[in-house]
């Protein structure tokens, strides 16, 4: 077995954190590859261009990314707590705490970019599995589509 036959086989996770299709972890899902980009960081294509997935599930869909993202910022809070607690300390003499909300406040800010594209990839992962056989099966249209209130969130 070749070792891109190995990587075809099990895609793994850090395809979903290059923001890959769920489905098949090789098509882009977002327009443009810089999350700094504000203006059109989180413009999504309206499928995949390799295996045809819809991105777009319903009016909405991405609603439920908001907990993902969530759940991400306080993962990353607690990692940078345990961080500053162990490199640097905390006392409650001094502000070495408040220091480190500062820091911590400062760094979601300049991640939020990143963990919004990456909230969205994992919520779509939680409906959309990968399948291995992409290129046999067909991908499905979504069921609830209504064009009116396409964008409209």
């Amino acid at each position: 077995m070749s070792t891109k036959e190995l990587k075809e086989k099990n895609p793994g996770v850090l395809k979903l954190i290059a923001c890959k299709c769920p489905r098949c972890r090789q098509g882009d899902m977002f327009m443009t590859t810089n999350p700094y980009r504000l203006k059109s960081f989180m413009k999504m294509h309206e499928n995949c261009s390799v295996c045809g997935e819809y991105f777009d599930k319903e009016p909405g869909f991405y609603y439920g990314s908001s907990y993902v993202s969530y759940a991400l910022s306080i993962a990353l809070s607690a990692a940078t707590f345990i961080a500053w607690w162990m490199i640097i300390g905390l006392s409650l003499q001094d502000n070495r705490f408040f220091y480190w909300i500062a820091f911590n406040a400062v760094f979601l800010i300049a991640l939020q970019p990143p963990l919004m594209r990456l909230s969205r990839t994992i919520w779509l992962a939680f409906f959309v599995r990968y399948d291995k056989d992409w290129k046999i099966h067909p991908a499905r249209k979504p069921e609830k589509q209504n064009e009116a209130l396409k964008n409209a969130w």
